[in-house]
């Protein structure tokens, strides 16, 4: 394993920085443990952070040291003490220490960036990344049959956990595979992507350390849509005038200056003028239009530039990357340059430099390039940004193979002769740290699908739901799942867990359930069979309304073919068993009380529970009952 060479601390400002992957490679990262690895790393950026940092005190120092010396050659040659030439020496030196601290200042920004991202990585290793990453809030959505149960977006959720899209694109990319299945060929092309992308920690740094720290992401949906527009302000004549009018302009400028007539400056105005009010309407339409897309181009560029140096193997991801060769520039370059004319515009907007660019007529030069430029490239924006967000969304669930290497890419049942399946050996559930992840056998069959789960309050009912229903969402993402072995069907999944009332909506708990239940039962007409998970059903009412409520409604969901768990405090509901004939099981989670705490073991057990804690609970904290 090569060592990072060490950095020259002299005055010299040699700085021999190597990007946080240098020492070390793919075999070195399987021989060593995620968190090992990412501890190197991180130790490794630490160790570049301090010299560079003690580096940096010295040429704050010099720099000092140099200014003082340069005022005081100054005024010695001020006074003639001191010839003038002499007194150029302390300012080039000052310079030229300028230049060589701003580089270790640049070494110090991102040592600490990528510091920070190896921290970030050991923290999710540890459990305690919840509410530091991309929640995803802006694809929360209440009226999903999942998503709010399963906690697949908002603080410490799923998407939080798995999402390292650089822009939205991938963003929406990732988003939109945890919320709906993939069909089997299409599961199994993400699987051989990611296993291919999981050991790729190097693209996985520099991507995230690209653009700013707190870079919102590309706004693709404006580009895309810009980009699809005809392009109609393209006339070549018109930017060579342009051109020759600003030439002229300025080399009128120049003659006033030096003692020649004004009236070739006021000639050249008029005839600016004149051209201006001729394109004025297109040239506002272009630059308005191109102002919002133009956003942000930067990190788009680097994105690319940076998958582009990638070549691979899986026919998944060689696809993607075919889609971004072009004929000519390559889509950074092609980038590149559309964001070179959306920051000659924002200079423009300058007060210093408006003038100049008015005179030169820059505006309407870049208005009819940028036309030209959505001509050649405009109808390829869209599959770019496709292919690129295609590959943000499988690079986030390679990281997550990566740090879970335990975990297996589950086994994809295409014809399972008697029905719908899911059986996992040993699952937990991912958003728990692997040291406090208590593992469960689930098995589902069309002969057995129901499970009708009792236990005291606490004691894992709702986790165990929510695991099978996050493995899931994992397995028919295309990524690996939580558990020893997991054999699945295609599942639509529809949970009843999450309900609350709504003030707004003027919906009680109860009326929010049973439209919930029915959403849930409305899934069953869909293609796929349905994984239903319900958490306390119909707890919001009587327990007489709700035995003959929940029976019925479990009753149509198992006969129309449908998987699912069921939670419950009401013993009664745990007699469906009896009535479904064997296609239902009661299982159990139990406690202790020692020494008036309540101990869990999280463990699932055949039968019905036999006792409940709520009372020791109420008494635990105090109330006299």
């Amino acid at each position: 394993m090569r060592a990072h060479s060490k950095p020259d601390a002299g005055l010299s400002g040699k700085f021999n920085f190597q990007p946080p992957h240098a020492a070390g490679g793919v075999l070195e990262c399987r021989l060593m443990s995620p968190q090992q690895e990412y501890q190197r790393r991180f130790d490794q950026q630490q160790t570049l952070l301090q010299a560079a940092q003690a580096l940096s005190e010295k040429f704050w120092r010099t720099r000092r040291v140099l200014f003082i010396a340069l005022l005081v050659f100054a005024a010695l040659a001020v006074a003639g003490w001191l010839p003038a030439f002499l007194s150029v020496l302390p300012l080039v030196l000052f310079i030229v220490a300028i230049v060589r601290h701003q580089r270790v200042i640049e070494t110090i920004e991102r040592a600490t960036r990528t510091a920070n991202y190896y921290d970030y990585g050991l923290a999710r290793l540890r459990g305690a990344w919840m509410g530091k990453g991309n929640a995803g809030e802006r694809f929360k959505n209440a009226a999903h049959p999942y998503a709010e149960d399963l906690d697949i977006f908002g603080a410490g959720s799923l998407f939080e956990l798995l999402c390292t899209a650089r822009t939205r694109a991938g963003e929406e990319r990732l988003a939109a595979w945890l919320l709906a299945p993939a069909m089997f060929d299409e599961i199994r092309t993400r699987q051989q992507a990611v296993n291919e992308l999981r050991d790729k920690l190097d693209l996985r740094a520099d991507l995230a350390l690209l653009g700013d720290a707190m870079n919102t992401g590309v706004h693709h949906a404006e580009l895309a849509a810009w980009g699809d527009q005809p392009a109609r302000f393209t006339a070549r004549v018109l930017q060579i005038v342009a051109a020759v009018l600003g030439v002229i302009t300025l080399a009128a400028a120049v003659a006033w200056l030096v003692g020649y007539g004004r009236q070739y400056v006021f000639a050249a105005l008029i005839a600016e003028t004149g051209f201006l009010l001729y394109v004025r309407h297109e040239v506002g339409r272009v630059i308005s239009e191109l102002e919002r897309p133009s956003r942000d181009l930067r990190l788009l560029t680097q994105v690319l530039e940076r998958v582009e140096q990638e070549q691979f193997t899986s026919s998944a991801l060689s696809q993607l990357r075919a889609a971004l060769d072009t004929n000519g520039l390559a889509p950074s370059q092609q980038i590149a340059r559309l964001h070179r004319l959306g920051e000659i515009l924002d200079w423009c907007k300058n007060q210093f430099f408006a003038p100049l660019a008015f005179a030169l007529l820059i505006p309407a030069q870049i208005a009819i390039a940028a036309e030209r430029w959505k001509q050649e490239c405009g109808p390829q924006v869209a599959h770019w940004l496709d292919a690129l967000a295609e590959f943000e969304a499988l690079n986030s669930l390679a990281g997550y193979a990566y740090e879970h290497p335990d975990d297996p890419f589950p086994e994809l049942v295409e014809v399972f002769a008697q029905g719908a399946l899911f059986d996992g050996q040993q699952i937990g559930h991912p958003l728990i740290a692997e040291a406090r992840c208590i593992r469960n056998d689930v098995k589902l069959t069309a002969q057995q699908s129901l499970l009708i789960v009792s236990g005291s309050n606490m004691s894992g009912k709702s986790t165990l739901m929510r695991t099978v229903g996050v493995n899931v969402t994992l397995a028919l993402a295309g990524a690996p799942v939580r558990a020893q072995r997991l054999r699945l069907s295609r599942l639509n999944v529809g949970a009843a867990i999450h309900i609350q009332d709504s003030l707004q909506a003027g919906a009680s708990r109860f009326y929010a359930e049973i439209t919930r239940l029915r959403q849930v039962v409305e899934l069953t007409q869909a293609e796929l069979p349905l994984l239903f998970l319900l958490d306390e059903i119909l707890s919001g009412t009587n327990s007489h309304d709700r035995r003959i409520g929940a029976a019925a409604v479990i009753k149509s969901l198992v006969e129309r073919g449908a998987l699912g768990l069921v939670t419950t405090h009401d013993l009664a509901l745990t007699q469906i068993a009896d009535e479904l004939q064997g296609c239902a099981r009661n299982v159990h989670f139990q406690d202790e009380l020692k020494d008036g705490a309540m101990y869990f073991d999280y463990r699932m057990h055949e039968g019905i529970v036999q006792r409940s804690n709520a009372l020791e609970l109420m008494r635990a904290v105090g109330l006299d009952v």
